[in-house]
């Protein structure tokens, strides 16, 4: 399930009170000890620890610390040549649906980028595809990111192509760490 909202094209994290841009760093998460602790009790919206069986996990986190500004799982989709997004999603402090005074903005535009750089990695060219939590949010890819409509397997079944997939690896910046936890 997808549950981010595209706020800012911004190459790093922009701070929402300062404006200040802020450095930010890709880790893979392995440890389900580690991942216990974000669930939907804290507002992660699933219990992380149990995506880890099926998905590669990685979090966004801010330049040289293992502050997490937002998740996505992701797995290889070798029958569509895609990568499937299980979920993804911005910490609670980040979270226009939860607080209205949210921490970083571009956070979820980061997480579509890298999804995209994990489909080029395994040779399915920046394609992508997942469920929108609702309407609101489909539509909202449709028209930010060009997603096209699918609903075969989900009524919120969207896609993204190669070429939107690189426009999107384009405004998005990180450093991709050996680090994993």
């Amino acid at each position: 399930m997808i549950n981010v909202i595209i706020d800012e094209f911004t190459s790093c994290l922009k701070d929402s009170k300062t404006g200040e841009l802020v450095q930010t760093e890709v880790i893979r998460i392995r440890r389900k000890s580690f991942l216990r602790k974000y669930n939907k009790k804290n507002g992660w919206y699933v219990n992380w620890e149990t995506l880890a069986d099926e998905n590669e996990i990685y979090a966004l986190v801010v330049e040289g610390s293992v502050d997490i500004q937002g998740m996505v799982a992701i797995a290889k989709d070798r029958d569509t040549r895609a990568v499937y997004i299980a979920w993804m999603c911005v910490s609670p402090d980040n979270n226009k649906l939860i607080t209205d005074e949210i921490r970083y903005l571009g956070i979820g535009g980061h997480l579509f980028a890298i999804a995209a750089q994990k489909s080029i990695e395994y040779g399915f060219d920046g394609y992508m595809y997942g469920f929108a939590a609702n309407q609101e949010l489909l539509d909202h890819y449709i028209k930010v990111f060009h997603g096209e409509y699918i609903g075969m397997l989900h009524p919120y079944q969207f896609a993204i192509d190669e070429a939107t997939a690189a426009q999107i690896m384009e405004v998005y910046d990180y450093e991709w760490t050996d680090e994993e936890i």
